[in-house]
């Protein structure tokens, strides 16, 4: 029998706050940019970031450099600096002994997605991955975990799971797709969303549960 578990990366498998911090440090070292740009970095880069953000730093500040060299850069090093714990990768490779079928739904740019997945190792641990910025459409958009599902080779229809820390998006997202879900607790729950079918602390207590689950 299938097992199908999708996890959400950002701030789930991976730690971008530790890595955004630590990459706008070393761009504005790089480009010696002032104080205020690396306030203005890290405000609007603290959700989300594309291309655009970087074209708007050039225009706001008045760099020489092209958009598209600083986002390249600032990809270049989020892989850099991004981190998956030792006791997350070994979790996620139980599962796959166990005979899960582990895929990545996440929102943000492809490029930079994918970067991290790779520089973390996360790309040998999972069947497939479906990022948000290849298709402009953003979770919770039930078409998202439609082909996370079948690059993984399975079906929503079979049933599974969604792991992540945003409610709207990672747990109301995953209701929607017919999985069970498990919740990171961090941020305040919204009024009116289905709760959660586990609430957890850390990723590895979501794994643990997986791991016992004998469906």
């Amino acid at each position: 029998m299938h097992r199908l578990v999708l996890f959400d990366l950002d701030n789930t498998l991976v730690d971008r706050q530790s890595a955004l911090s630590d990459a706008v440090t070393a761009l504005c070292r790089s480009r010696t940019l002032s104080p205020g740009a690396d306030h203005w970095l890290r405000t609007e880069l603290a959700d989300r970031a594309t291309i655009n953000d970087f074209a708007r730093l050039r225009d706001t500040f008045g760099l020489d450099a092209s958009a598209a060299d600083l986002w390249q850069e600032y990809v270049d090093l989020m892989a850099a600096t991004v981190t998956c714990r030792p006791d997350v990768l070994e979790g996620l490779a139980r599962l796959r002994a166990a005979g899960w079928t582990i895929g990545i739904v996440t929102n943000g740019a492809g490029d930079i997605q994918r970067a991290k997945l790779n520089a973390t190792g996360l790309a040998d641990l999972v069947d497939g991955a479906a990022v948000s910025g290849d298709l402009e459409i953003r979770k919770p958009d039930l078409r998202l975990f439609e082909l996370a599902a079948s690059r993984c080779g399975v079906s929503l229809a079979d049933g599974g799971w969604m792991v992540g820390d945003n409610a709207a998006g990672d747990i109301g997202g995953g209701h929607q797709a017919g999985l069970r879900t498990i919740w990171l607790r961090g941020r305040p729950w919204p009024d009116g969303l289905p709760d959660a079918h586990h609430v957890v602390d850390d990723v590895t207590d979501a794994i643990a549960i997986l791991l016992n689950e004998m469906e």
